[in-house]
């Protein structure tokens, strides 16, 4: 069995039903630890002690730099704060990551088709169906993020509607509320192209590029994450972005598209 299959049947235990095989494989030693250190504690401290064993973080580093979440956004906040542009519009990107890091630096909106119930300061909030375009947005913005969200369109995981051609449908939104010459920060899993249903899509970078480009956008320059080394290479430029789909390694594209 792959390595990639071990790793779905992982996440689809842990994330969706609660039992994560690699902290029950950790457990036995965690717990061996916990009760040394605890023994070792006892005896030159004579305060209460409630117990609350956590047993998994002695073996973490300081913090976690190895996801393609942290490297993404990091670099399209920092992206967004050197082109200092008019107005900017996210769609769909995390709340507690990368919208975030730019709410810390200047005003955001944003578009998701899940309410949003907390109110944020620097941030803007519209409830939108993005598969859906609306006439009266067409070029309002000339910056515009989409970070790990458009693979999900028409896949119903985040109670959007059912619709196998989400992804294009997204991607011609996205052009749409874009004004001549703006950009559009985009990422989505790189691999062939399959979806794994109902999590995600992924993509390979030629059918993105081929994607945006009937929309009307052309690439200006993408980065590659690869999951074994924990970073990202590039900025590749657009001839020396891959014109196939990706090895199991290379787990997410970065992309900036301009408006044409």
């Amino acid at each position: 069995m792959k390595n990639s299959t071990l790793r779905r049947i992982n996440w689809v235990l842990a994330e969706q039903i609660g039992i994560d095989l690699r902290k029950l494989a950790y457990a036995p030693v965690g717990l061996w630890k916990y009760a040394l250190h605890l023994l070792e504690f006892r005896k030159a401290y004579q305060g209460t002690i409630h117990l609350m064993p956590c047993i998994h973080d002695w073996k973490d580093s300081a913090g976690s730099t190895s996801t393609e979440y942290f490297w993404q956004d990091l670099l399209v906040a920092q992206l967004i704060h050197q082109a200092q542009p008019r107005r900017h519009v996210d769609v769909g990107s995390r709340i507690d990551g990368f919208v975030a890091h730019v709410a810390a630096f200047r005003q955001i909106e944003v578009f998701d088709v899940r309410p949003l119930t907390s109110n944020i300061p620097g941030v803007v909030f519209k409830q939108a169906d993005l598969m859906n375009q609306d006439a009266a947005m067409k070029g309002v913005t000339d910056s515009l993020s989409c970070l790990h969200a458009l693979e999900h369109f028409g896949l119903g995981r985040y109670g959007d509607p059912i619709n196998p051609a989400g992804f294009d449908l997204g991607m011609k939104s996205l052009a749409h509320l874009l004004e001549t010459g703006g950009s559009l920060y985009l990422s989505c899993p790189a691999g062939n192209d399959v979806v794994f249903y109902n999590a995600h899509r992924a993509l390979a970078p030629h059918t993105v590029r081929q994607q945006a480009e009937l929309a009307g956008l052309s690439l200006k320059r993408a980065w590659l994450f690869d999951s074994n080394a924990g970073h990202l290479t590039g900025p590749h430029m657009p001839e020396d972005v891959p014109d196939r789909p990706m090895g199991e390694h290379i787990s997410l594209g970065i992309y900036e598209f301009l408006k044409c």
